[in-house]
């Protein structure tokens, strides 16, 4: 089966100052990625074609990198909850009427146990976690900008369980935001 999947954020700022924060992804002062509610993406080697890691149980590396201006990465069938995931997932920018556009989107294809796994795990957390790294984004260049609440209480049940029974710690980390 296909999928598609697209998140975007309009951002006061110009591109480069935003192809800034896409190029500190997973390094030491990564200004991205929402490591206060998730698990830190990680790489081998710094962000550059050919680096291998992901985040959490997903895992993924670098295929194209255009410094200051996209990433795509290709998902790799490494860990049991993501076995069945085939594509690709980018971080790019687009230019808005009056803003920059931040934009992530995944293409690919699900089979056998991704089926099911997709729509009821990867999505949602996916769909939490990207809200919150572009509101982070957004964030950077607009201190008063919200984070967006996480409305589903399946997302929590899922992170409870994720983090086997840490939840008071993620409860903490949501008020925080």
């Amino acid at each position: 089966m296909k999928i598609f999947n697209r998140h975007e954020i309009g951002i006061a700022a110009g591109e480069a100052d935003i192809g800034r924060l896409i190029d500190t992804l997973a390094s030491a002062n990564d200004l991205l990625w929402p490591r206060f509610r998730w698990p830190r993406m990680r790489f081998d080697r710094p962000l550059s074609v050919g680096a291998r890691g992901g985040h959490g149980p997903i895992g993924y590396s670098v295929e194209k990198y255009e410094a200051g201006k996209r990433i795509l990465f290709r998902f790799e069938n490494t860990h049991r909850i993501s076995l069945g995931l085939e594509g690709h997932h980018r971080l790019f920018m687009e230019r808005g009427t009056d803003c920059t556009l931040l934009v992530h989107e995944i293409t690919g294809t699900i089979r056998g146990r991704a089926l099911a796994i997709w729509p009821l795990i990867i999505r949602p957390l996916h769909d939490a976690l990207i809200g919150d790294a572009l509101a982070q984004a957004a964030k950077h260049f607009d201190a008063s900008r919200p984070f967006p609440p996480w409305l589903s209480p399946w997302v929590r049940v899922l992170r409870f369980a994720l983090m086997r029974g840490r939840g008071r710690k993620a409860r903490h980390l949501e008020t925080a935001a």
